[in-house]
């Protein structure tokens, strides 16, 4: 049965722990992220995922991962509960733009963003792993757009959790934001913090670091430092592999990313089996990740606002569980690592570690000029409107399959839809995208806004202030 150890756990036998421990936990005591003590196979391979539901395919993977997690028959269940609400019967489908290019539209869950795919099974299977413990948990959540709202979305109105999300003042779109501060339930919270959204990540770390408080109030995270939320988003590339003809064929995918988790459960699901060729990675103009499989260094930079908000990120939380691999599963390496770069703003240079990382992934760096441009002649020549996230992921795909020796199908990872960004739509296409029905009222809908300074002391004072206490455990 797999276990889960942290990335900086110093020592030789590394203390684990069962995946139930790991989904109510999210980030390690010692500060760092949870990873398998070994990845597992997919028994059978992916063969016979061929023609089976969303639901069903999403139920075998998990349950790799989450061992004797859930009664059987449950995580079934589970599943087939959480993929019931998207609108789309296939869940995540393939549209093909080009020849050889296919988009993996992955928002039409509740909240029109791929977030919903995670977290709408993880929700859930955090109130049965509760339920059978009567236990009660706060999570806690940082998001630079789309988690925040999805994370609501599948915690509101659940007796044993409450829920504050902090996200960047004046940083997100209009309807990210009021997805998060139109919800009325008791039990959530969407905070905005006077800074950028690599202040609010340093905020829920600070938050986790406080023993008391964790203690107190039963801390947990819903953000891709969760491993529940990898294990859950290697379900889609899974799918969308075995659609296009794996494991006959290999394929590849483009993933824009800022915090590095999307791209790293498609690394997860080619360790599992899954027969990809490239992970290629798009960031904004905060291309930390460009930049660092350019040329090995990774240095930070200023966070600037950009068209794609939900990439505006300068630490790349999920790179250290690659970076435990890159230093050969190394925790005490990793540690001194991750402390130095906190420290200096700049992570010690290990050529080795980038080559290696170099085999694994590319990347390309898309300004807003291109992101726009790519909105633009992806409607003129598919008829297909994307936002700007899904743009980066476009020109990055595009940008990878003009080199030599290409030829694998390149899927690119649709990851919101345009309604959530329709002021940079219109302006690209003249075409300003509609939100769905069951949102058609949320530009009317009563916001509850909180506005707090970035500073640990009144951040925790507020959670402290409307966390429902009753039945709170350790």
């Amino acid at each position: 049965m797999v276990r889960y150890l942290s990335t900086r756990d110093p020592r030789a036998a590394p203390s684990t722990r069962s995946f139930a421990e790991v989904l109510l936990a999210g980030l390690a005591e010692d500060g760092g992220l949870y990873v398998p003590d070994r990845m597992p196979g997919l028994t059978g391979g992916i063969a016979g995922l061929a023609g089976l539901p969303y639901a069903e395919i999403a139920a075998r993977i998990i349950a790799v991962f989450a061992g004797d997690a859930f009664p059987s028959g449950e995580l079934q269940q589970l599943t087939a509960a959480a993929y019931s609400r998207f609108r789309h019967a296939a869940v995540a489908p393939l549209v093909q733009i080009d020849e050889g290019l296919w988009l993996l539209e992955l928002f039409h869950g509740p909240t029109l963003a791929f977030k919903d795919l995670a977290l709408q099974l993880v929700g859930p299977m955090f109130d049965a792993v509760l339920a059978g413990r009567r236990e009660h948990v706060t999570v806690i959540g940082a998001t630079s757009g789309d988690t925040g709202s999805a994370a609501i979305e599948a915690c509101r109105d659940r007796e044993a959790i409450d829920i504050f999300i902090l996200y960047p003042h004046q940083r997100v779109s209009e309807v990210q934001r009021r997805q998060m501060t139109t919800v009325e339930a008791a039990n959530a919270h969407a905070v905005a913090i006077e800074g950028t959204f690599d202040d609010c990540q340093d905020l829920v770390k600070a938050l986790f670091a406080d023993a008391g408080l964790r203690h107190e109030l039963n801390l947990s995270a819903v953000n891709s430092i969760n491993w529940a939320r990898i294990a859950a988003q290697t379900v889609y590339y899974v799918a969308a592999a075995v659609a296009l003809g794996a494991p006959a064929r290999s394929v590849s995918f483009s993933v824009p990313t800022g915090n590095f988790g999307n791209v790293y459960a498609g690394h997860v699901a080619r360790q599992m089996g899954v027969p990809i060729d490239r992970l290629v990675i798009g960031t904004n103009r905060n291309d930390i990740l460009a930049r660092y499989f350019a040329s090995g260094r990774m240095a930070l930079a200023a966070v600037e606002p950009s068209l794609s908000p939900s990439m505006d990120i300068q630490v790349s939380s999920n790179f250290e569980r690659l970076l435990f691999e890159l230093k050969g599963r190394n925790g005490a390496a990793v540690g001194e690592t991750m402390r130095n770069f906190r420290r200096t703003g700049s992570m010690p240079e290990d050529d080795q570690a980038w080559r290696a990382a170099r085999r694994l992934f590319s990347a390309h760096k898309v300004d807003d000029t291109e992101t726009m441009q790519t909105i633009s002649k992806t409607y003129a020549r598919s008829g297909a409107l994307i936002d700007p996230h899904t743009a980066v992921a476009v020109a990055a795909a595009r940008a990878d399959i003009t080199a030599p020796g290409r030829s694998t199908p390149m899927i690119a990872l649709a990851c919101a839809h345009p309604a959530k960004f329709p002021d940079a739509v219109e302006r690209a296409t003249g075409l300003r995208p509609g939100l769905p029905p069951p949102l058609a009222d949320l530009l009317e809908r009563r916001e509850r806004i909180v506005v707090l300074p970035n500073e640990l002391g009144a951040v925790s004072r507020f959670i402290r202030a409307h966390a429902r206490r009753a039945g709170a455990t350790a």
